[in-house]
């Protein structure tokens, strides 16, 4: 493709010639320079494009689909998403298998661009009938004229890195670059940029940043396959529990994993301080690159892959939620605490209300104390067992008003309150406290919320 040029005959045109860009705060501790490799400037968001359009090519070529033919594809989401837009612009149909752990995001897209998606399990080994793997497989035998992607190991998927990526890469940095970092999963991208960049210099490293519960990394460093390393996993589309034949060993110098909580803290630190909004692997190369921070030094060139976009994740690591449920935020004060949690309703009720009317949102709600309002200010409260006092002794104070039988308004605490200290204002008598946002909305949290969040910490 011309960088130049600004009008396409079609949007394959675009992939390629994606821009380098210098991170400053978030490798602010590192003694080099680094520069990101931002794929997500390609037309489907991701550096799969490049292989996606490399392998049907070299399939057309070789006459192994034919016109109105089925692509069928085991794939994490991105290497589809750039199928499909070749299928689109070539007239042919898609069928793509996936796992339970990929964002939803990922298979929405897919079937936006016209592409059947079929939902497999993760934990299951390869060769299990109902892995992604084994369903594309066999798929594959059963549809007619159909073509069998297989990027693991369709040695297309490195040669697009060799011919692009890599000439690329060396001459955004007229030759000066030292280290190039990718997060890998089918070896691809860092078999076929490695082998051309080390062809121009072979003192340059490349390292592979990898996910615990791969087995990657043992390969590297002992040349087994030790299927007792492979472990269920969170990170997106790096890591495997098997070989692609697209690694190659000679063009790769280290390995290094990265866990899930750090890969995906890093990419929500990308985005918020470099202003890059990238997806969970861009986060895990960064975190690997970091540690190595020991075996860099000035004056070094380092580039990082930066995969894809960060809109593939907005479910789960740019969602605050379910970072929190896997205990990846580091939950200090209570305003920490309210973003993890989400949006909840506040249920209250109004003074001149009938008691009645609060026993019947406990029950519904399940909830054991209530803020109590007037003139939409919380003044008091009322609770389950103070409520179950008064009608043992009285059982008409159902039906009255109430501001007769409320209690001490729930304690209300600065969002800024570091969660340690809500053990002196939630005990036996009162089991949650309001919290006042920015924007005037009160906000609960009770005496589980804290424990569940200060045993993740």
């Amino acid at each position: 493709m011309n960088a130049s040029k600004r009008v396409y005959d079609n949007i394959l045109e675009t992939i390629g010639n994606t821009p380098l860009v210098k991170l400053h705060k978030t490798v602010a501790d590192l003694p080099c320079e680094v520069y990101a490799k931002v794929e997500f400037f390609n037309p489907g968001n991701s550096i799969k494009d490049r292989m996606a359009l490399k392998m049907l090519e070299v399939a057309e070529q070789e006459g192994k689909i034919k016109p109105g033919g089925t692509i069928i594809e085991g794939t994490s989401g991105n290497t589809g998403m750039g199928l499909a837009l070749a299928a689109i612009q070539k007239g042919y149909r898609c069928i793509f298998t996936t796992t339970d752990k990929q964002s939803k995001e990922k298979a929405d897209i897919l079937k936006a661009l016209g592409a059947e998606v079929i939902i497999c399990p993760t934990n299951v080994e390869p060769e299990d009938p109902q892995s992604y793997y084994s369903v594309s497989k066999r798929l594959a035998t059963e549809v007619p004229n159909s073509w069998y992607v297989n990027q693991y190991d369709n040695l297309a998927n490195r040669l697009a890195h060799y011919e692009q990526t890599g000439p690329e890469i060396w001459a955004q940095t007229e030759g000066k670059i030292t280290h190039l970092v990718v997060a890998t999963g089918t070896g691809g991208t860092i078999s076929g940029t490695g082998k051309y960049l080390k062809e121009m210099n072979p003192d340059i490293q490349v390292w592979a940043i990898d996910s615990y519960g791969s087995l990657l990394t043992k390969w590297f460093n002992t040349g087994e396959l030790d299927m007792d390393q492979v472990h269920p996993y969170i990170t997106e589309g790096i890591g495997e529990d098997f070989l692609p034949e697209n690694y190659q060993r000679e063009n790769i110098d280290h390995f290094e994993q990265v866990t899930d909580k750090d890969g995906a803290v890093m990419a929500r630190r990308i985005a918020k301080e470099e202003g890059i909004f990238v997806g969970y692997s861009a986060g895990s190369a960064v975190a690997g690159l970091k540690q190595n921070k020991a075996k860099l030094k000035k004056g070094d060139l380092v580039v990082v892959i930066f995969h894809d976009h960060g809109s593939r994740y907005v479910g789960k690591v740019y969602n605050d939620e379910w970072m929190l449920d896997r205990g990846f935020l580091d939950v200090n004060t209570v305003q920490d605490l309210i973003g993890g949690l989400g949006t909840r309703k506040l249920v209250s009720i109004k003074a001149e209300e009938p008691v009645q009317k609060a026993m019947e949102l406990m029950q519904k709600y399940d909830i054991e104390q209530i803020p109590v309002t007037q003139n939409n200010e919380i003044v008091a409260s009322v609770s389950q067992s103070g409520l179950f006092k008064k009608l043992m002794t009285d059982i008409n104070v159902k039906d009255q008003p109430i501001a007769s039988v409320q209690e001490p308004a729930i304690p209300l605490v600065a969002m800024t309150t570091p969660l340690e200290r809500l053990t002196g204002y939630i005990n036996k008598e009162n089991n949650a406290v309001l919290a006042k946002d920015e924007s005037g909305n009160y906000h609960i949290i009770t005496q589980y919320d804290v424990l569940n969040a200060l045993s993740k910490g």
